[in-house]
């Protein structure tokens, strides 16, 4: 249970002074929905604001703080702005310029005659010097105006400056004293504050010790939380399981194994012959061979008398799955099956019937393989696809389908740089495919400019008047979902006009099964061209698609457009992707171009992808077991997680773990982290 001294930091922000239904719904835009959110809610930078006499000891274009008389007012000619002239100290004039409605404000607040402090950035219109909608007024002096240093936070529509500072002072002054949970040798090393003072200097000025003690917080409470998860596994009763080899003998495998295809089976094998059941994440390239290394685990469980079940993000890839397996257990008589949430009546029955009794011996499926009503006989193992659709949560939840913990083997394409699986997967032991089977060709991976897209068109006019299929994934348009969907609806209706029927859409807002009916269309090769936003980027395999290309892939961050182009070469055809580039590039798009056409290593880019555009960004939307990092970036990952997982383990190995003083100070920040599931499952075994 929380403890109640963070009772005020989890009140709901409708409490605060100010904050009505019109302004929550902008500050939930932001996920600004408790005081603690709005405390964390730091400002991206500070406008630093020097206070003047008079006009001429300012520049154009510099923030000042300067004493002003207004001395008159000039309405507009139809629709121009209002103008207050303000005359300084030497007698200089200055326009205070306000555009809209704002003409009575500007009066009220401007009296004639009247000194006032103005702050605001002096610009040139003309000849004239103005300052266009200032911050802030003030007849107290410039000691009053406390926007010397500005916090400049990230707003929404409906929200402005002012309104989020206002409330961000206000969680600050409910924000309680914590006791401290980080090492005290730690604090004097770094020059670290406290966590409460850090939290008020992080709003006030640039102060990089504050960023750095706030960011060393939410990761030190990611690592002991992940470590609390793995200790309690490792305490958990498994099922020791050993195979004969006879079934994983009869396999029809489409080529010989690599050397870390047989590596990582090793650590496998030897992590199920264990008591302790096993937690491991398999990281591995598009195409290096996955679902081989999954095949043989599966077998082991089979082999050694239980059963096991492969859970996948969506059915189409469960249903894709499906079809590969039993294609390479024909020859070994394994029974296997898919379930998913379309199953109804007799043949749904007859799956859970042969999962109860034990004659289905692998499950493929979607969520519906641990829904209530499905019971195993003999659960051993649980193999979870594309791992990065679930949380920590969902992957908890497997453990309660069987009379003992069943062993765990997550998957992921997405090549995860080192820092970051420590972050996401510490609980976890990791292994590594960075072998590719032999014969698998290098994707002919080009830049193109958009001016050229009449060619690119005609381009894949020839392709599949071969006879080929292709993709067309089209900008990601930052604002919204909707703008996402509507560029695709664009160009799926452009190629459409010139191509007809052979082309398909799909995007994230389409219902499920209609997604799932126009990728099986394409998939059978019904459908020639599929135009998409990046829903397809993970698992889809098809073969004949040969061609794929990236509309604006400026706009894509490195790991994602790798994945874009594993969609193609999954075949023995030679394949091409073509990134499609805008007119303005930046420096760090065309270094992401051009790294892409360099290599074919997904590990290597998804490194630089964390360097060039940081851990947030790279790791996609929030879930639940996500790293939902709010304060740390890519460069406090790669300097303080290091120090923040040796410090989390000397906790629980030295210093007594979460009983001992320090021990329940972190505790309490498990709780203001919402890494709660550490204690829960501490105190549940």
């Amino acid at each position: 249970m929380r403890p109640d001294l963070l009772n005020p930091l989890f009140a709901e922000v409708a409490g605060l002074k100010g904050v009505g239904p019109q302004l929550a719904k902008p500050l939930e835009k932001l996920a600004l929905t408790r005081v603690k959110d709005l405390a964390y809610h730091l400002p991206d930078r500070f406008v630093q604001r020097r206070a003047v006499a008079v006009l001429d000891d300012a520049d154009v274009g510099e923030q000042i703080v300067i004493p002003l008389t207004a001395r008159e007012y000039r309405a507009p000619a139809g629709r121009g702005p209002f103008r207050v002239m303000a005359e300084d100290a030497a007698g200089d004039y200055v326009a205070l310029t306000w555009f809209g409605r704002n003409a009575g404000w500007a009066k009220k607040s401007l009296p004639l005659g009247e000194k006032r402090w103005i702050a605001g950035r002096l610009d040139q219109f003309g000849q004239t010097r103005q300052i266009v909608h200032p911050d802030h007024i003030s007849d107290e002096g410039a000691g009053s105006l406390t926007a010397l240093v500005e916090p400049v936070y990230p707003l929404s529509e409906g929200l402005t400056q002012s309104r989020v500072q206002g409330l961000a002072q206000q969680a600050l002054g409910v924000v309680p004293e914590l006791p401290e949970w980080a090492d005290p040798a730690l604090l004097a090393q770094m020059g670290w504050p406290a966590w409460r003072e850090a939290l008020a200097l992080a709003h006030r000025g640039h102060h990089p010790e504050a960023r750095d003690r706030l960011a060393y917080d939410e990761l030190f409470a990611n690592q002991l939380a992940l470590m609390l998860v793995r200790r309690a596994n490792r305490a958990r009763v498994g099922q020791p399981l050993s195979g004969d080899g006879s079934l994983r003998a009869k396999l029809d495998l489409p080529f010989a194994l690599t050397g870390a295809q047989r590596r990582t089976m090793a650590e496998i094998e030897g992590d199920m012959a264990q008591g302790a059941p096993m937690l491991r994440l398999l990281q591995g390239d598009v195409g290096s061979g996955k679902t081989v290394v999954a095949l043989e685990a599966m077998l082991i469980a089979v082999e050694a008398g239980a059963q096991a079940a492969l859970l996948a993000p969506t059915e189409i890839l469960a249903r894709q799955h499906h079809e590969t397996l039993r294609r390479m257990l024909a020859p070994s008589g394994v029974q296997i099956a898919l379930l998913t949430g379309r199953d109804k009546g007799r043949a749904r029955e007859s799956i859970l019937m042969g999962l109860l009794d034990g004659s289905i011996a692998i499950c493929v499926g979607t969520h519906a393989i641990f829904q209530d009503t499905v019971a195993y006989r003999n659960l051993g193992l649980v193999v979870i696809d594309e791992q990065h659709r679930f949380g920590v949560g969902q992957r908890l939840l497997l453990t309660q389908k069987a009379r003992r913990t069943p062993h765990c083997l997550a998957m992921t394409a997405t090549p995860i740089p080192r820092t970051l699986t420590l972050a996401q997967y510490g609980e976890m032991d990791v292994s590594r495919l960075d072998e590719m089977p032999p014969g698998r060709q290098a994707i002919d991976t080009r830049v193109v400019a958009v001016e050229r897209m009449a060619e690119v068109i005609d381009g894949v006019g020839r392709h599949l008047a071969n006879g080929q299929q292709a993709y067309w994934v089209c900008p990601m348009v930052r604002e919204s979902e909707s703008d996402d969907t509507a560029a695709a609806e664009a160009r799926h209706a452009a190629l459409r006009q010139r191509f007809g029927d052979d082309v398909v859409l799909v995007h994230g807002q389409l219902r499920p099964e209609i997604k799932d009916a126009a990728m099986e269309a394409f998939a059978s090769g019904e459908k020639k061209l599929l135009v998409a936003t990046t829903v397809i980027e993970v698992g889809v395999d098809v073969p004949d698609a040969t061609l794929m290309v990236v509309e604006q892939a400026e706009r894509f961050g490195l790991a994602q457009l790798h994945q874009l182009r594993g969609r193609v070469g999954r075949g023995a055809a030679k394949s091409t992707c073509l990134l499609l580039r805008g007119e303005a590039l930046s420096e760090a798009g065309r270094e992401r171009l051009a790294l892409l056409r360099q290599t074919q290593d997904g590990f290597l880019l998804a490194e630089e992808d964390l360097r060039l555009r940081g851990g947030g960004e790279l790791l996609g939307t929030r879930q639940s077991g996500d790293t939902p990092f709010r304060v740390a970036d890519a460069d406090q990952l790669q300097r303080l997680l290091p120090i923040a997982h040796d410090d989390a383990r000397l906790l629980i190995e030295r210093d007594g773990g979460l009983d001992h003083p320090r021990g329940q100070a972190a505790r309490t920040l498990l709780y203001l982290f919402e890494r709660d599931y550490g204690v829960q499952l501490l105190r549940g075994g």
